[in-house]
């Protein structure tokens, strides 16, 4: 990956084409990480696009998710585009390198809310300069339509039975709060707000440094993301199995960093809206599954699952992890788990 980088920048014609350049280890599914060394800034090399857009379509999207976060302080500033080229398919985003150490649980819950709080308080744009940023005009049927569309591949990824009878449960009672009318209010999210995403600075702030997948919806899908089981067990460095009360209290910090009406108008959200982003995980768990078994695919645009484009140790992680969530006994904990935290919001 150094070597086509350098190859871009010097294309480019960019002013740090000659910096030495660093190999990171690989760690995501979507992204390779590349270290221009004493410039303070790391290249973000996509692997492919998970929201399925071309190359030069993926790369605008991200550049507008950094753009679009930024003014809440939490997240790595944009120093650059590279555009897709013979060298780099997909191109690069040079951004700022957070320097700090993976986030801790439970110790870092707090940092983390804040910093969602300071995401998720952005004020809201209007609808029509949303884009091209995902904006659904419903989320919650959108979200309903993606976790169906993931399902597809439910057949494909030999589930156990038990599992799939919850997985048809699961997506019944969201069908049903979908056909209700009231919704949650929108905000900035970061949809993919998981521990393993978030870098600690030495000041204690918690620097999201994933921003590939934003989109204008709710709140409460960030939150429930950061602290579902299937998020906090899933990195290796922030390893952790939340209590209930660790993590009713992770929703309380969040809600005092946000202003008043907009926390208590998403309280009684927190509970369906955590059931929903566990629903999407656990679908996506079967899509990999099927998917990463698959070839690279040709070409340069929309999504690419293969196993092939990443390392082997990572790829056995990500399948561990994977057949992990999709255990029945794992499955039937985290179920009850909503219902110990329900109890635990409980005033």
């Amino acid at each position: 990956m150094p070597v086509a980088l350098r190859a871009a920048l010097e294309q480019a014609g960019h002013p740090l084409a000659a910096v030495r350049l660093t190999s990171l280890p690989d760690k995501g599914l979507a992204h390779d990480h590349v270290r221009l060394e004493g410039t303070g800034l790391l290249a973000r090399v996509p692997k492919q696009s998970q929201m399925g857009l071309t190359a030069p379509d993926n790369l605008a999207y991200q550049q507008t998710c950094f753009a679009r976060a930024a003014a809440g302080g939490a997240t790595p500033q944009l120093h650059g585009v590279l555009p897709p080229s013979h060298d780099l398919p997909r191109g690069a985003l040079l951004v700022e390198e957070i320097v700090g150490r993976p986030a801790r649980l439970p110790e870092d819950l707090t940092a983390l809310a804040q910093s969602l709080a300071a995401l998720h308080g952005l004020p809201l744009p209007p609808a029509a300069a949303r884009p091209p940023l995902r904006a659904d005009a419903d989320p919650l049927q959108a979200l309903l339509d993606e976790v169906r569309e993931q399902a597809g591949w439910w057949p494909q990824a030999g589930v156990h039975e038990e599992v799939t009878r919850c997985l048809e449960a699961e997506l019944a009672v969201l069908a049903a709060l979908c056909a209700q009318p009231e919704r949650p209010e929108v905000t900035l999210v970061a949809f993919d707000a998981h521990p393993g995403n978030f870098i600690v600075r030495p000041d204690g702030l918690a620097v999201l440094v994933d921003l590939e997948k934003c989109r204008y919806s709710y709140p409460g899908l960030d939150l429930a993301h950061a602290t579902l089981y299937t998020s906090t067990t899933w990195d290796i460095e922030s390893r952790c199995e939340l209590q209930a009360d660790e993590v009713a209290g992770f929703y309380r910090q969040w809600a005092m960093g946000m202003e008043p009406s907009a926390a208590r108008a998403a309280s009684s959200w927190h509970l369906p809206l955590r059931a929903a982003m566990w629903l999407w995980s656990l679908t996506w768990c079967a899509k990999w599954r099927v998917l990463s078994r698959q070839a690279v695919r040709d070409g340069a645009d929309g999504e690419d699952w293969s196993a092939q484009r990443s390392e082997d140790r990572l790829v056995s992680h990500v399948r561990e992890r994977v057949d992990h969530y999709l255990d029945p006994d794992v499955v039937s904990k985290i179920r009850r788990g909503f219902d110990d935290l329900g109890e635990a919001l409980s005033p």
